[in-house]
Formats: structure tokens, C-alpha cells, sequence
């Protein structure tokens, strides 16, 4: 299901599904998700499993400040290039494009444990905070480069 705005573009959507596989294995998946104007997604629901793995999670995301036909463009003229030059091409788009930016997320990992994600400008990980499958609480502040600076877990004492 889309949502559409009253331009007649599209502004998020619902989709789910499951089934369970000729081997027993089940496949389920929700999303719900909501878009900047004329940009991709910026706040997301996600559930589901694949076998014995299942996953929850909210994610927030910043977009980029320009026209996604800025983008539709560039994959076009990216997809003529061949396929070992198409990497470098993107990289190059977005060095002058911010996109994507995933800045929060909370929910359920597939390793099972349960934390909470807050990303810089850039999408690093800058605080973690989670419960191990284990059930050990764990709470992380990493640097720019994803080095864990300070961790504060439970001692097990």
C-alpha cells in the first residue's frame, strides 16, 4: 500500500508478507515507513523473521536537501557505466549529495539482543546502548571512528 500525496507522488507505504517455506522455515516481514517530501524514508517500523532469526526495530533518518529526480538522474547515467566504474561513481555523487542518514535505532537484533543506536550527522554509531541476549546491559560511547572510547556493563557482581 503507497501513500500518496495530493501531487500524486508517493510519500511512504505498508507492505508485509509471510509464508512458511517447503522446509518448515518461516519468512515474515512488516514495514511501514513515511518519506520527506519528494525524498525517501525518513521515519521507519520494521518487523519480521527469517527462520529462527526475527527483528523489530524503529529507525529515524535524515535526507538529503536536494530533489530526488537529482538522484533518479544519476542512477541512470550511473547504471549506462560498467559495473566496476558504477561504486566509484556513486561515491563521487554523494561526496557533494547527503543521503540516507540513518540517525536513531531501537528495536531487536537478529542476535537477539535489544539496544538502542544514536548516529552523528554522518551515520556513525556514536552512542549504543543494549541488552545482550544474555540479558548483560551494555552502554558504549565510541569516537568518529567507531572505537569504543567508554563502556559502562554489568560486572556479573
Amino acid at each position: 500500500m503507497l501513500f500518496m500525496s495530493e501531487e500524486g507522488t508517493e510519500q511512504g507505504g505498508l507492505i508485509w508478507g509471510a509464508s512458511q517455506l517447503p522446509d518448515g522455515t518461516i519468512e515474515n516481514h512488516a514495514h511501514l515507513s513515511f518519506d520527506q517530501y519528494e525524498e525517501n524514508q525518513i521515519f521507519a517500523l520494521d518487523a519480521g523473521q527469517e527462520g529462527k532469526e526475527k527483528f523489530s526495530r524503529i529507525t529515524m533518518a535524515d535526507q538529503g536537501d536536494y530533489a530526488i529526480e537529482e538522484k533518479r538522474k544519476a542512477n541512470e547515467q550511473i547504471e549506462r557505466l560498467p559495473a566496476d566504474q558504477q561504486d566509484a561513481a556513486w561515491e563521487n555523487f554523494f561526496a557533494s549529495h547527503r543521503h540516507d542518514v540513518k540517525r536513531l535505532a531501537l528495536g531487536r537484533s537478529p542476535d537477539g539482543s535489544f539496544g538502542l543506536e544514536l548516529r552523528d550527522q554522518n551515520g556513525r554509531v556514536r552512542i549504543a546502548l543494549a541488552v545482550r541476549s544474555t540479558g548483560e546491559p551494555v552502554l558504549r560511547f565510541l569516537n568518529e571512528d567507531g572505537k569504543v572510547v567508554r563502556e559502562f556493563a554489568d560486572s556479573g557482581k
